[in-house]
């Protein structure tokens, strides 16, 4: 996406025609709707607005499924570092809102996970490509 941030290997920016608090909203749905379990939702912003302290809209999305991503840290221990799988839903400068997320290519490359149990990591994929396209 041309208009995307710069982005380091392994992260992946998806915009979201909605704002940060809609775009937690659907996705928290759409976990929801899968079967997956939504285990936090990160405030960032209003954990640093708690403290005195400024920063732009910034929530993290942390959620998966035991069933799915057990299987994936018994094949690949340090998987576990990654998972459960985390979309970071926040607000640039411009006033745009994105949706970013580890690469599950880069992610099941970084930890060796079986081509067979790589299905599970692309939810991220499938669940922000439903909001970016409201």
């Amino acid at each position: 996406m041309s208009d995307a941030p710069d982005a380091p290997e392994g992260i992946v920016h998806r915009r979201s025609p909605l704002s940060v608090e809609e775009t937690v909203s659907r996705l928290g749905a759409a976990i929801e709707t899968a079967g997956a379990k939504i285990f936090t939702v990160v405030d960032h912003s209003g954990e640093a607005a708690a403290a005195g302290l400024k920063l732009r809209d910034t929530k993290l999305i942390i959620f998966g499924s035991p069933t799915a991503g057990t299987p994936v840290m018994d094949a690949a221990p340090t998987a576990a570092l990654d998972l459960p799988l985390k979309i970071l839903v926040w607000r640039d400068e411009r006033g745009a809102t994105w949706m970013t997320y580890l690469s599950p290519a880069w992610l099941a490359e970084r930890h060796g996970v079986p081509e067979a149990l790589r299905g599970p990591l692309s939810a991220v994929e499938a669940l922000t490509a439903r909001i970016s396209s409201v």
